[in-house]
This record gives structure tokens, sequence and C-alpha cells, in this order.
């Protein structure tokens, strides 16, 4: 009863398509960052998971010469 109603004040479809273009501009710029947003902290975690296992790696080294010591 009440939902065609309730549904007419969410939905919004304009007769003048032009009225899209800002909603696609924005829409678009913000997709690209949020693309370039996840690359850059997939490239940070790349380079902190290679310290990561470096550190490792002399921890190891230094706990192998201390036993053989």
């Amino acid at each position: 009863m009440f939902q065609p109603f309730i549904l007419s004040l969410f939905l919004y479809f304009p007769e003048d398509k032009s009225e899209y273009i800002p909603a696609v501009i924005s829409f678009a710029i913000f997709f690209v960052a949020a693309i370039l947003t996840f690359r850059f902290i997939i490239k940070i975690s790349k380079r902190e998971a290679l310290k990561a296992k470096e550190l490792e790696k002399q921890l190891e080294r230094n706990n192998t010469s201390q036993k053989n010591s």
C-alpha cells in the first residue's frame, strides 16, 4: 500500500539525462582514487613484507651463530 510512495521518496529519474553527467564524473573520480589507493596500499604491504622477511633471516642468522659459539 505505502511501498510505491516510499520508493518515490528515494528514487529520482530525471527527464533530462544530462543531469547524470555530474554524478558520472564524480563517480569516475572516486573510482579512480579508490583504485590508486588500493594499489598504493598493496605496494607498501609488499615492501613491508620484504623488510619483515629480511629481518627474519637476519634474526635466524644471529640465532644460529650464537648457538654455534
